[in-house]
């Protein structure tokens, strides 16, 4: 198994494209380098963190740590994608609706699957 196969980071793969296109095709310029830079960083951190805490599963504290970290820099993409929308930095508003209802879901299936590891013990290698 691979984490490439888990679902949370097929969603946040999937989130890391669209949030990246929407920065570069639907900002203002000035975007990019401000909120549009920090939207960015923020998915891929959840992305990331998914990976580095697959590669420690066998240290249930360290996945647990890592997958935290996911659901925390979830919730700053949605909080950047809020920024965005009520600043009018984004105008898109269907645009916005499918990337904070992708971020919700991806954030309930984080919080789900960590309290799935919480509660197994860890043996696969």
């Amino acid at each position: 198994m691979s984490y490439r196969n888990l679902e949370i980071w097929q969603i946040a793969r999937n989130l890391v494209v669209d949030i990246h296109k929407m920065t570069l095709n639907e900002l203002p310029k000035f975007e990019m380098y401000e909120e549009g830079s920090q939207i960015r960083r923020s998915i891929k951190s959840v992305k990331s963190n998914i990976v580095e805490g697959y590669g420690r599963r066998r240290y249930k504290q360290d996945y647990l740590r890592f997958l935290s970290y996911a659901l925390a820099s979830n919730d700053e993409t949605s909080d950047h994608l809020e920024t965005l929308f009520e600043t009018e930095s984004l105008k898109n508003k269907s645009l916005y609706q499918n990337i904070h209802e992708r971020l919700e879901i991806l954030g309930k299936k984080l919080n789900l699957f960590i309290q799935s590891v919480g509660k197994t013990h860890i043996s696969e290698k």
